[in-house]
């Protein structure tokens, strides 16, 4: 996406599970250099990886994602981006964390594991219009996000299993694991993170069908496809509350009329 006079400020969003035992030393750095240019939003970190959602000036920004990629593990972070008139976070923070996304499940270790194939954005759509997968297998998507993000939208048909945090994920799983057979599992998220840790945790159930996790998440679909598919908007952890396929802020601004807003307390 290409820079416009009128919204002068980059987004990024960028996870990569990768060890970094060295995580509180980096986030010290990345704090740093962060305020020296102006940059806001959160960066969490773990010895299981980086999870980021920043934005700035596009220089700063450029510069930053230049830093992080001059360390060996971190030099293929290709970041998400979307733009705005202004920078949708108040404050920076930086937070040494247990998980970059919670799930408390210690033998999910995408760091440590191989990951579940990723589904490009262009073939998913492919599948969904034609009703199948490659292999002539049903396709069904799965949202990992919390119930009042899918209130904002989500893919056509997808299955929401209506969980307050995504440590509810693993008890979803197996209370529902039956809907799953014989079908070829797609899960999805925001940006990737939680559908990564999501997809192998179903690979480990045996359900005898393949499982993919949708490469990029909600955003770099968007990107890539336009958001064919998929109806409403989606709800992002910052000022925009919630983008269009456009990747621009939706200008309902809010769930589709009959969803509930999301709790004060909500929980990523």
């Amino acid at each position: 996406m290409q820079e416009h006079p009128d919204t002068p400020i980059l987004n990024y969003a960028t996870y990569k599970f990768v060890g970094l035992p060295d995580c509180a030393a980096l986030g010290a750095g990345y704090k740093a250099l962060a305020t020296e240019l102006g940059i806001r939003g959160t960066v969490l970190l773990a010895e299981e990886g980086i999870n980021i959602f920043i934005a700035g000036p596009a220089l700063a920004m450029r510069q930053f994602l230049a830093h992080l990629r001059q360390d060996p593990r971190l030099a293929d972070l290709s970041p998400k981006e979307s733009w705005s008139r202004e920078i949708p976070y108040r404050r920076l923070f930086v937070k040494i964390k247990r998980e970059i996304i919670r799930m408390n499940h210690p033998t999910i270790r995408p760091d440590q594991q191989a990951r579940a194939p990723a589904l490009a954005p262009k073939d998913l759509a492919r599948w969904l219009a034609q009703g199948h997968d490659d292999e002539g297998r049903p396709v069904v998507t799965l949202d990992t996000r919390n119930a009042f993000e899918v209130d904002y939208g989500g893919f056509d048909g997808a299955i929401d299993w209506r969980i307050d945090k995504f440590s509810d994920f693993p008890a979803a799983v197996q209370a529902h694991r039956e809907e799953l057979r014989g079908k070829t599992v797609v899960s999805y998220c925001t940006g990737g993170i939680r559908c990564e840790k999501a997809a192998i945790y179903l690979q480990e159930q045996n359900l005898g069908s393949p499982v993919y996790q949708l490469d990029g998440g909600i955003l770099k679909y968007f990107e890539d496809t336009g958001g064919a598919h998929y109806h409403g908007s989606c709800f992002v952890f910052d000022e925009r509350e919630a983008l269009a396929p456009s990747l621009e802020p939706d200008p309902v601004g809010r769930p589709h009329p009959g969803y509930s807003l999301p709790p004060a307390n909500a929980k990523t």
